[in-house]
């Protein structure tokens, strides 16, 4: 199993900053893909970004060029900068990793972590 525990969420003016970090215990090398989604009221959860254990980064077109994934593999622990925040940015904000053991996939989340755009 793995265990995702997130931080950095909170209340922000447009045009600022937060860095959200989800730090990863547990079945580390199970570990195929860590991402952030976010669900605003009344919406659906949507992806915001995602990394691969290949490399690979996915952002949603909303948030390119505002957000960064990044990731410490010596802390377990993957970032995500968020700049130029928008009103609509507003959610709550969740971790995923996605897991394979060689025969099945599951999905872990964090608790997730809210993230308020206002002035």
């Amino acid at each position: 199993q793995v265990q995702l525990v997130e931080s950095g969420g909170g209340l922000v003016q447009p045009g600022g900053s937060l860095r959200l970090s989800c730090t990863a215990s547990g079945s580390i090398g199970s570990i195929v893909a860590v991402g952030w989604y976010r669900q605003a009221p009344g919406k659906q959860r949507e992806l915001v970004a995602l990394f691969t254990a290949g490399g690979t980064i996915t952002y949603a077109d909303s948030v390119k060029g505002r957000f960064t994934i990044s990731r410490d593999i010596n802390k377990n622990t993957v970032y995500l900068q968020m700049n130029s925040l928008k009103p609509e940015d507003t959610a709550v904000y969740s971790c995923n990793a996605g897991t394979w053991d060689g025969s099945s996939e599951t999905d872990y989340w964090g608790q997730g972590t809210q993230v308020t755009v206002s002035s």
